[in-house]
């Protein structure tokens, strides 16, 4: 056992605490703290620890609102408040860019609410033991089986009580469209009997494919104004109040003109070309699920707006678009653009880019990236679309540097 006296948070969600000149870190805990912890991995300059004991908890820490918090891993930070919370992910975007992207004394807004701290996730995958649904213990291929989740929103919440044994079942995903009514379940593994009591459509997951057995699933969403049809399984942000504000950061970071070609990149059913892209003269979207391209030509086609929307791979195929945009909004995967996207992106030299990141890490790297290559960095939002988590949204703003 050793003490330790955590200072800070790290990226990933863990409090952290120097020891004899060594980084040690330790989910649960947090800064202003005196704990008690047992070593279970050293790497020699670093060391992760297990929380045995609070010796002295910090008066900012309280009881977790979800009785599963201590065991279930789909939460980390419950044993705070929100407003701790959201400082911490202030702090790291801040930390990131200026360790990772080199950048001095970065401007990083407070993070932002978007919303409820509880029920606001309409989309949400449970594993599936012994016909009994449930999430992975902290660092563990565990199952914690939960009887209810309090991040469900409302009507998901309802259906996750309403579904019976799952018995021969992988795997359960529950969606719901929060403005317009619509809910679905998707399952893995055998299909139960009964499905048909549960109060919505149901659609099954083999091999990448999907089909209906019971009802017509089918989904859509209401976001600043315009309604998006989703694949059945396709992506879209699980937080709808948090993809308004996203919407009006990037339009207020953006500011397109009607003169202007917006690209958007990794655009998914187009969710900133259906609605930034209103004020654009034209949109290009790329995007590498052919049903989400699908969804999106039909998304911008109500929204009115003239679009060009193809199926590729950013990095690969967006020289073949053959096509000039003056600004580009982008919202990778959790990886980031890396070197190929941020050639990609930069191929035109837009005025300015607005990067929608899902990781502090990868937003920094790429920082650096864009820096080099003649952008300036010039302000960044943490966007707190996930309460409860140390999983946090940034929109960033870099402009082309003209000599």
């Amino acid at each position: 056992m050793v003490e330790l006296h955590p200072h800070d948070m790290a990226h990933g969600g863990e409090a952290v605490a120097r020891k004899d000149g060594k980084a040690h870190f330790i989910a649960g805990a947090m800064p202003g703290e005196v704990i008690e912890a047992s070593i279970v991995e050293d790497r020699g300059s670093w060391a992760r620890a297990a929380l045995v004991r609070i010796i002295d908890p910090s008066p900012l820490r309280r009881e977790p609102p979800c009785e599963y918090a201590e065991t279930c891993g789909g939460c980390q930070w419950q044993f705070t408040d929100t407003d701790t919370q959201r400082s911490w992910k202030t702090k790291t975007v801040r930390d990131q860019l200026e360790h990772l992207g080199r950048l001095r004394s970065p401007l990083v807004h407070e993070a932002v609410s978007v919303g409820p701290d509880l029920g606001y996730r309409n989309r949400m995958d449970f594993h599936v033991v012994d016909g009994l649904p449930g999430l992975y213990r902290s660092s563990s291929h565990d199952i914690v089986h939960l009887e209810h989740c309090p991040l469900l929103v409302p009507e998901l919440q309802d259906l996750y009580s309403s579904v019976g044994d799952l018995e021969g079942v992988t795997r359960l995903t529950l969606r719901a469209g929060t403005r317009t009514g619509d809910t679905l379940v998707i399952l893995e593994g055998d299909v139960p009997d009964g499905v048909g009591s549960w109060g919505a459509p149901v659609a099954h997951r083999s091999g990448g494919r999907i089909r209906a057995v019971h009802g017509d699933p089918a989904l859509s969403e209401v976001v600043s104004g315009v309604t998006f049809d989703i694949p059945v399984d396709g992506f879209f942000q699980s937080n709808t109040p948090g993809a308004d504000t996203l919407v009006d950061l990037v339009t207020e970071a953006l500011d397109v003109r009607d003169d202007e070609t917006m690209l958007d990149g990794y655009c998914g059913v187009g969710l900133f070309g259906a609605t930034v892209g209103r004020s654009a003269g034209r949109v290009i979207g790329l995007e590498s699920s052919a049903d989400a391209v699908a969804a999106a030509r039909g998304n911008l086609s109500r929204a009115g707006v003239d679009h060009k929307v193809v199926t590729g791979s950013f990095t690969r195929d967006i020289e073949s678009l053959d096509e000039y945009w003056d600004v580009a909004v982008v919202d990778p995967p959790r990886r980031g653009l890396g070197q190929k996207g941020v050639d990609a992106v930069t191929s035109t030299m837009p005025r300015r880019i607005v990067y929608v990141a899902c990781d502090p890490a990868s937003l920094a790297r790429d920082s650096k990236l864009l820096v080099a290559h003649g952008y300036e960095y010039v302000e960044a939002t943490p966007v707190d679309l996930f309460p409860q988590t140390y999983h946090i949204e940034t929109v960033t703003r870099f402009d082309r540097v003209d000599t």
